[in-house]
């Protein structure tokens, strides 16, 4: 469990500086938490798609082996993601 959890993340990573953009973005434009939640899921549908319609989906191979589907992978990086936006607002609404 563990080791995929590991993997989910080393997917993610190349994706976070994108993803800490658009949270610095939302905080300047306003706040909203239904907002951020909602753009997060426009840019992992985006991420879904541009993946599977390009060469990148040899790289999901890696993770079927290890018994992740592409549903859960997404899922579990939209998860991630919300969860560190959700944190990111909260602070950010606390200096704002």
């Amino acid at each position: 469990m563990l080791q995929r959890f590991e993997a989910i993340l080393l997917f993610y990573k190349p994706f976070a500086v994108w993803s800490f953009a658009v949270n610095i973005l939302n905080v300047i434009f306003g706040p909203n938490l239904a907002t951020a939640i909602f753009s997060k899921l426009i840019l992992t549908l985006f991420l879904y798609y541009f993946i599977n319609e390009t060469n990148g989906q040899q790289k999901l191979i890696f993770y079927k082996n290890l018994g992740i589907s592409n549903l859960r992978l997404f899922a579990s990086l939209f998860i991630i993601d919300v969860i560190i936006t959700i944190i990111f607002i909260f602070i950010m609404q606390e200096f704002i």
